[in-house]
C-alpha cells in the first residue's frame, strides 16, 4: 500500500468507526490527524501520522499527569525512594512487555531519587506493507488500553489529582517554540476533535476538563 492509499484508507476506517477526526498542518508528514479515542465522552486525544520520510503510520497519544499525583509522588519517593524507583522501573518493564514504543517524563533527581512523573508518550509504527483495517484499529485499542492501565495505577496509588495539569521538565524547556497550526477539517471528514494533547488527567481521566 502507497502513502496515498493508506491515507484514503485510514480516513475511511476513521469513519466507518464513527471517530472525531481533523487535520493538523505538519510540513514534516504526508498525514497528520487528531483523533477522538474511544469514540466516546471521555476519549483521549490521538495523533495518526505518516511521516513523508518512513513508510509507516504511527499511532501516539500523550498524556500529562495531574499536579496533585505528582505532589503525590513526591511525597512517596521521599518516604519510600526504593520503593519509587521500584515503582517506576516496573512500570517500563510492563510498558515493554506491552509491545508499545514509550517515553516516560520524569522530573529531574533529587539526592539521586528521580522526580514525578510527569507526562507519558505510547506509540505504535505499522509498516505500511502490513497495513490493514484490523492492524489499524487494534493499534489505537492497544495504545488506548496500555495508557488506560497506567492511568488506573497511578490513580490507585496517588489519588484522583487536583484537577490540574502538573509541570513538565521536558516541554518547559520548549516554551518559545511555536506550536504546530491546526488546519480546517475537509468538508467529508468527522467533525471537530475537542481535546488537547497537552491536557492532564485526574478524578475522570478526560484531558478536556484540563485543556
Amino acid at each position: 500500500m502507497n502513502k496515498r492509499d493508506a491515507t484514503q484508507s485510514i480516513r475511511n476506517w476513521l469513519q466507518s468507526e464513527r471517530l472525531e477526526a481533523r487535520d493538523v498542518e505538519d510540513q514534516q508528514a504526508h498525514l497528520h490527524m487528531h483523533v477522538k479515542y474511544p469514540p466516546s465522552k471521555r476519549g483521549h486525544l490521538f495523533n495518526v501520522v505518516i511521516p513523508k520520510n518512513r513508510d509507516l503510520i504511527l499511532v501516539y497519544s500523550v498524556t500529562r499527569v495531574d499536579e496533585g499525583q505528582q505532589n503525590k509522588m513526591k511525597e512517596y519517593s521521599e518516604a519510600n525512594p526504593n520503593e519509587w524507583k521500584k515503582w517506576l522501573h516496573e512500570t517500563r518493564l510492563d510498558l515493554t512487555r506491552a509491545d508499545l514504543d514509550w517515553v516516560l517524563h520524569v522530573g529531574k533527581n533529587v539526592d539521586e531519587v528521580p522526580g514525578p512523573l510527569q507526562a507519558f508518550n505510547l506509540s505504535r509504527p505499522t509498516w505500511l506493507d502490513g497495513l490493514t483495517q484490523n492492524e489499524f484499529m487494534h493499534t489505537m485499542r492497544r495504545v488506548w488500553l496500555t495508557k488506560l492501565s497506567l492511568i488506573h495505577r497511578i490513580k490507585f496509588l496517588f489519588g484522583t489529582g487536583s484537577g490540574k495539569p502538573g509541570p513538565v521538565d521536558d516541554w518547559n524547556k520548549q516554551k518559545g517554540q511555536k506550536s504546530t497550526r491546526k488546519s480546517p477539517s475537509p468538508s467529508d471528514q468527522p467533525r471537530e476533535v475537542d481535546t488537547d494533547e497537552t491536557g492532564g488527567f485526574g478524578r475522570d481521566f478526560d484531558p478536556a476538563d484540563w485543556a
